[in-house]
């Protein structure tokens, strides 16, 4: 499955490098029609070029246009159009954190996606969940060609590419998994319920809509906004094992085209190989004990003599088993996909665990784009701390790192840990010192009721959107909160990657020497994953260690 996944990634990188670079496809002749006919509605000129401040100038501004579009619907279903179930509004707490979830490529839902939203709701979100990814798509590309070994402040234009981001990037294959989705078996269609008799004689009223289109989008553009509650471990989101492959080597299939598409436009191959190696042993870093875990059972069951052959299967579809849904769990919290096919929250305290270290260091992989800025502000740490080590001015591809891109990057470093940390002391204090009325949040008190709040803000920050499904979080604490937090990990750490990039790119470039530090070995590879470890993984242990690793202990 994963060697399948990254087969398809490289030939993907390669297009979509050149997709960016404006260099001639295949495609060209099915898609130069529909991105004229795009730029001629809407009125933008794509051969105006903009600096860095201006493309974030335009991303922001968008973005608050459609953050208020989303809240319009979410705030009016009952009375909209493509509502045949008669499902009801959103109060506003519920609607701003879910409009918040979705413009930010977050995709949380402390809903229930068939009884909480009407059909033009689930398409509302849909066409944002194409919008955020294309976003974070084109606005790494911007950082791509300021990486380019010139002088310059001109880095092409944001419209312009996220234009070409979504319809020649993400159309075409969500098309292709739409139909593969709809082949096996899912919904597409705009019709109310239907009422099914089971073969235990109880009839059953089941939602339908347009399934398999948001599915399709959810997974590759690292939304993980599911149509059901139960996500992709409902039987019409996820019809059987073909569909679960497909579905998960869509996860990461985009984060590692974009590390190939960046060794593409800088003509820098080896470097794109360094940071796919770091990624990818960071992934399985993850992976390889979550599946061992799972397999292996838990061990609270085992105390009670229950045979376990199949391993810990409570909260798994039997048609996937434990280790499809840990290879799951891992890939979708080292991306910010967030989809499951398995609860997370009946995961055992150690796999838990390293799917909220995927999510706290947010890099290997990251989502579509926004990973690859969040890996960069890594190199640039690394650069700095290396060029100190051997004495000489920390350079990174012929631009010299100095106090200001350090700061910058610093601040973005921290910015996760916060977020998440600060969040996780306010909530676990409002609980302590009022059980009563706030025990309602948790269904489980002690190591794993703390994890359950930990997880719900490290799935924000991330932009993740999973979750300890035993959480409570549909009040007006948790979707406040949870909104303003992915609000700023959204976009501060879009801000501080572009703003360094640009920086950088208006810097004289200086031509690589004998002296000059090489940042495509892997000396310079493990450099980065110490760095990574120490500014991220660290962070978090003493947190880690009241919740799951506390509760793996107090199992045995």
């Amino acid at each position: 499955m994963y060697v399948l996944m990254v087969a398809l990634a490289i030939p993907l990188g390669r297009y979509a490098g050149k997709v960016f670079s404006n260099e001639k496809t295949w495609l060209d002749p099915v898609f130069n029609p529909l991105d004229k006919i795009i730029f001629k509605l809407s009125g933008i000129n794509p051969s105006r070029e903009m600096n860095w401040k201006q493309h974030l100038l335009a991303l922001l501004t968008i973005n608050i246009i459609w953050f208020f579009l989303c809240m319009f619907v979410l705030m009016n279903m009952n009375w909209l159009p493509l509502n045949p179930d008669g499902n009801p509004s959103m109060s506003a707490d519920l609607a701003f954190n879910t409009a918040t979830s979705f413009i930010s490529n977050t995709n949380l839902q402390d809903y229930s996606g068939e009884t909480g939203m009407s059909y033009l709701g689930q398409m509302t979100v849909m066409l944002f969940q194409f919008i955020s990814a294309g976003t974070g798509i084109a606005i790494c590309a911007v950082v791509f060609i300021a990486m380019k070994e010139r002088t310059t402040d001109k880095l092409g234009n944001f419209y312009h590419l996220l234009v070409r981001s979504c319809t020649r990037i993400l159309l075409l294959p969500s098309i292709i998994v739409a139909l593969i989705l709809v082949f096996n078996g899912t919904p597409m269609s705009f019709a109310g319920k239907d009422s099914i008799i089971t073969m235990q004689g109880d009839t059953v009223a089941v939602s339908r809509g347009p399934i398999a289109g948001m599915i399709a989008i959810k997974q590759l553009g690292t939304n993980g906004g599911g149509y059901y509650g139960a996500n992709s471990a409902h039987p019409l989101e996820n019809p059987n094992y073909l569909t679960n492959i497909v579905e998960t080597g869509c996860i990461a299939l985009i984060p590692i085209a974009m590390v190939f598409a960046m060794g593409y436009v800088l003509k820098r191959r080896k470097l794109a190989w360094m940071i796919f190696g770091v990624m990818t042993i960071g992934f399985f870093s993850l992976l390889i004990p979550t599946v061992f875990y799972e397999m292996n059972g838990n061990p609270a069951i085992a105390k009670m003599g229950i045979m376990q052959n199949m391993g810990s299967m409570e909260g798994k579809e039997v048609r996937f088993g434990p280790a499809a849904s840990a290879y799951w769990a891992n890939i979708t919290t080292v991306t910010s996909n967030g989809s499951v096919n398995a609860m997370h929250d009946s995961l055992t305290p150690l796999s838990g665990m390293t799917t909220m270290l995927g999510m706290m260091i947010n890099s290997f992989y990251g989502g579509v784009g926004v990973g690859f800025l969040n890996f960069y502000i890594f190199i640039i740490i690394a650069v700095f701390i290396s060029g100190l080590m051997v004495g000489r001015t920390p350079e990174f591809l012929g631009k010299k790192i100095e106090a200001k891109e350090m700061k910058i990057a610093s601040i973005i470093a921290l910015l996760h840990p916060v977020l998440i940390l600060a969040g996780t002391a306010l909530s676990t204090h409002i609980y302590a010192h009022n059980p009563k009325e706030y025990g309602a949040w948790l269904n489980n008190p002690g190591a794993h009721g703390f994890s359950e709040m930990l997880y719900q803000f490290t799935s924000s920050s991330a932009n993740n959107g999973s979750g300890f499904a035993g959480l409570g979080a549909n009040t007006p604490f948790w979707n406040i909160s949870a909104g303003l937090v992915m609000l700023l990990s959204r976009y501060l750490p879009i801000i501080g990657p572009v703003a360094i990039a640009g920086i950088l790119a208006n810097k004289k470039f200086i031509p690589e020497g004998a002296g000059t530090l090489k940042t495509d070995t892997g000396t310079f590879g493990v450099m980065v994953f110490v760095t990574i470890f120490i500014v991220a993984a660290l962070s978090f242990f003493p947190a880690l260690s009241l919740g799951p690793i506390a509760e793996f202990f107090g199992m045995r």
